[in-house]
């Protein structure tokens, strides 16, 4: 395998992050701890949950099982944050610890094997794992903010404008370049 996945992976959960960032910013405080129902998540904790994931997945990666001895993943649901503050540590610290990590692979370390639960799975596997996993949540939190943010700044296209995107788009001329660095470097009114 080239030198791609690797740097495409990582952009691609960046992407994810700023989504989450650029929703955190539009949700009133007491809306972040909203639960439409006695089984639902709020999203102080979902963020919870993905920072208690990050933490047990990406810690000693190549070396110790993801489900860390350490990690009480029932707790995760059970929300004990405070305030926003609170939930913005969480939110940074899983991902920091996620993204070092992640940055620190090789290609190399692609086909080796680590473990979940005592189930094998190549680091490549491992990666597409979370690559459906955390964006489900984030997808989560942008739906929760787009209910309560008053007046909701699109992440995408906002809705009417994509006939002028796309013939904004196709009055230039082809081009490739990386999809995540056009992505992460757009600014709301262009996104995906």
């Amino acid at each position: 395998m080239e030198n791609y996945y690797l740097p495409g992976a990582i952009k691609q959960f960046e992407y994810y992050k700023l989504l989450g960032d650029k929703t955190f910013d539009q949700i009133p405080d007491d809306k972040l701890f909203w639960q439409c129902n006695t089984d639902g998540n709020s999203v102080a904790t979902i963020v919870k949950h993905l920072c208690g994931n990050m933490l047990s997945r990406w810690t000693d990666f190549l070396i110790t099982d993801g489900e860390k001895s350490w990690r009480n993943r029932d707790a995760e649901f059970e929300n004990d944050l405070a305030n926003r503050d609170e939930i913005m540590q969480k939110w940074n610290h899983g991902w920091n610890v996620f993204l070092t990590t992640l940055r620190s692979l090789t290609e190399d370390d692609l086909q080796k094997i680590i473990y979940i639960r005592n189930e094998g799975h190549t680091v490549l596997e491992a990666i597409n794992r979370q690559l459906a996993h955390y964006p489900y949540h984030v997808g989560q939190i942008v739906f929760i903010g787009k209910m309560f943010a008053e007046n909701w700044e699109s992440l995408s296209i906002p809705k009417g404008t994509s006939k002028q995107f796309n013939e904004a788009k196709f009055s230039e001329p082809k081009e490739n370049p990386p999809f995540r660095d056009e992505l992460l470097n757009r600014s709301n009114k262009d996104a995906i």
